[in-house]
């Protein structure tokens, strides 16, 4: 790819009519982008998503999923619906929970037509190594599942995030492919601290904590043991209270933001013009979709985007989220009215790195043309 050329990259809005509703959009994408083309006859087709903890509702609907199954199918593809496991101690940490996770939130095969496949394996040990010798990661864990697939179309809900300021096409294929000692690999710079004033000592964190990082003394607040935190941030998103957060310098947010880049160029790598993604900008939530709940979406329904191009319809995306009016009584707060509503929430977290990066590396192109679909 050209870094000179812009990608196209095409969208439709939330607008619908007779005969004409978002699952008729969402196959118009398919066909517009001409995802058709990226399969061979036979070919398994990893359909990436993130399946949503329980509780958590703003996820990408099976409804919508479906279409894309069935899409594949018509292209002579095989899918399945995958995701690799979490490294904190929900209901996603391993490859039963995770597929019970899946069905309770509406992915069943009756529902969507296809298998969900846990990409690492039962404990999140099925990994396969990929060399890409980039700046920071000289060797990818890739979930063993989406390594051997010929094909990768992701349907990435885009949202908010609290290590990268928005979580979209980059994220959900780089972090979320990755095996649990890649996505290790990704947090290492990552070492939340307690605001002592605000920790009211409820003991949420020392739960969702996986490590074992996290302690109370009577009458204390809590305490991070940093030779012992993964990384994982996970306490950050787990305080209701927000005691608890990153206190990024320019260092940890490059290699955090890099590497998560790094580890989505090892899974395009081995797919080399056989990627579709898709990002929804929909219930835009002011955090990931890990959490057991979704906050309310900080900016009104945008639409649906496709390209062949991760950067590109990540900076599409984002760049769609700051044009649009910000919606009151959200984690926004007074910045409604902000042109950057992603740094509003997530102070201190820059989250141009993780496109500046992947344009560097070959990832894609932060250039579009923003091609609608009507």
């Amino acid at each position: 790819m050209s870094l000179g050329m812009a990608s196209n990259v095409y969208f439709s809005d939330m607008r619908t009519r007779s005969g004409r509703n978002l699952l008729d959009k969402v196959s118009a994408l398919y066909d517009h982008a001409n995802f058709g083309s990226l399969i061979e006859k036979g070919d398994f087709v990893a359909i990436k998503l993130h399946v949503g903890e329980p509780g958590n509702l703003a996820y990408i609907q099976p409804p919508v999923v479906r279409v894309i199954v069935e899409k594949v199918k018509a292209s002579g593809g095989k899918p399945f619906l995958t995701d690799s496991n979490t490294l904190y101690v929900g209901c996603r940490s391993n490859a039963v929970d995770h597929a019970i996770s899946a069905i309770q939130n509406g992915f069943s095969f009756a529902t969507v037509g296809a298998p969900f496949v846990v990409a690492d394996g039962l404990h999140g040990h099925s990994t396969v190594k990929i060399p890409i010798n980039g700046p920071r990661v000289k060797e990818a864990r890739i979930g063993a599942a989406i390594a051997e697939a010929d094909v990768i179309i992701a349907l990435s809900h885009f949202k908010g995030h609290e290590a990268s300021g928005f979580g979209g096409a980059i994220k959900n294929v780089g972090m979320g492919s990755a095996s649990r000692a890649g996505k290790q690999e990704q947090h290492s710079s990552v070492k939340p601290e307690v605001d002592e004033s605000k920790c009211r000592m409820c003991g949420r964190c020392v739960k969702w904590c996986p490590a074992g990082a996290i302690s109370f003394e009577p009458g204390r607040p809590a305490r991070i043991d940093h030779s012992k935190c993964i990384g994982c941030a996970e306490c950050t998103i787990s305080c209701l209270d927000e005691a608890i957060a990153v206190n990024w310098t320019d260092a940890e947010i490059n290699g955090f933001q890099e590497r998560m880049a790094e580890y989505a160029y090892a899974v395009v790598s081995t797919k080399k013009g056989k990627c579709g993604f898709m990002n929804f900008v929909m219930n835009v939530s002011p955090d990931c979709d890990c959490a057991p709940w979704n906050d309310a979406p900080i900016v009104p329904n945008q639409g649906i985007l496709a390209s062949t191009d991760p950067v590109a319809i990540d900076q599409a995306s984002v760049d769609l989220v700051n044009a649009a009016p910000g919606m009151p009584n959200t984690r926004l707060g007074q910045s409604f009215d902000s042109d950057d509503k992603f740094g509003s929430i997530h102070h201190g977290v820059d989250w141009r790195i993780q496109l500046i990066h992947g344009e560097r590396i070959g990832l894609g192109t932060r250039k579009y043309k923003l091609l609608e679909v009507k």
